[in-house]
């Protein structure tokens, strides 16, 4: 079994031998103590007795049971040396692949489309241009383009002249591969990129590129092909 699950299950075996409103209590309180943007999306009880985790989504903190101290760090298991923080974040942040809007992306296809992914990537973000440049590389792969203009105001304007082109995925390749600006198209509702952003923060996008695979599994960043081959290798064994 891998670590990432042995991990998980440890976790729901200790949170079983406590109640709900105790972990209320102390979500409520730590949630007064910490500033409005880090907001507590969860608490749970952790293999230590005594000490909670806090999920911010983009990140864990640990708690005692009073809610009095903070400890902000990594858990490792001493036996294993697994990255106990590490691995339950990505836990924590796995999503249902497929019902993700897959009508608010622009869609390419590489090959036979058999290996899926949904980026998350701005038009002016150049660690997403990196990742489409290797990806551009890559054969048998559908990829689900969310645009997600969050750098500057450019970047917007950008992502709805994409979105209204009449042929959205040349669209984006060619903006991302040689800088050729399309023209915008006439009568385009743009409502996807606002629903784009709200999934972005919903599901704790917080920079670009950030990459799903069909696992429901994140990567972000301009990953490498060996990384993105074996994030494929995961989800394809």
């Amino acid at each position: 079994m891998k670590p990432i699950f042995l991990a998980t299950l440890v976790y729901l075996g200790t949170a079983c031998a406590y109640a709900a409103p105790a972990l209320d209590a102390l979500k409520a309180k730590l949630q007064k103590s910490l500033s409005p943007d880090m907001k507590i999306q969860s608490i749970a009880p952790t293999p230590i007795s005594g000490l909670y985790e806090v999920n911010l989504g983009k990140a864990i903190l640990y708690s005692d049971a009073q809610g009095a101290y903070l400890l902000i760090g990594k858990l490792v298991d001493a036996k294993t040396m697994e990255n106990i923080t590490d691995s339950r974040l990505t836990e924590l942040n796995r999503v249902d692949f497929k019902r993700l809007p897959f009508a608010n992306a622009v869609k390419v296809v590489k090959g036979n489309g058999s290996r899926q992914i949904a980026v998350f990537s701005d038009p002016n973000c150049k660690y997403c241009r990196e990742l489409e440049h290797t990806l551009n590389k890559m054969g048998n792969v559908t990829i689900y383009t969310f645009l997600f203009p969050i750098l500057k105001q450019d970047s917007v304007d950008k992502a709805k002249a994409i979105w209204c082109a009449p042929n959205r995925g040349a669209a984006w390749q060619a903006w991302m591969a040689n800088h050729q600006a399309p023209n915008r198209g006439k009568h385009c509702n743009t409502d996807a990129l606002e629903q784009n952003l709200a999934l972005g923060r919903q599901l704790n996008v917080f920079s670009t590129p950030t990459t799903f695979f069909a696992n429901g599994y994140r990567l972000t960043g301009a990953l490498t092909p060996d990384q993105l081959e074996r994030a494929f290798a995961a989800v394809h064994p």
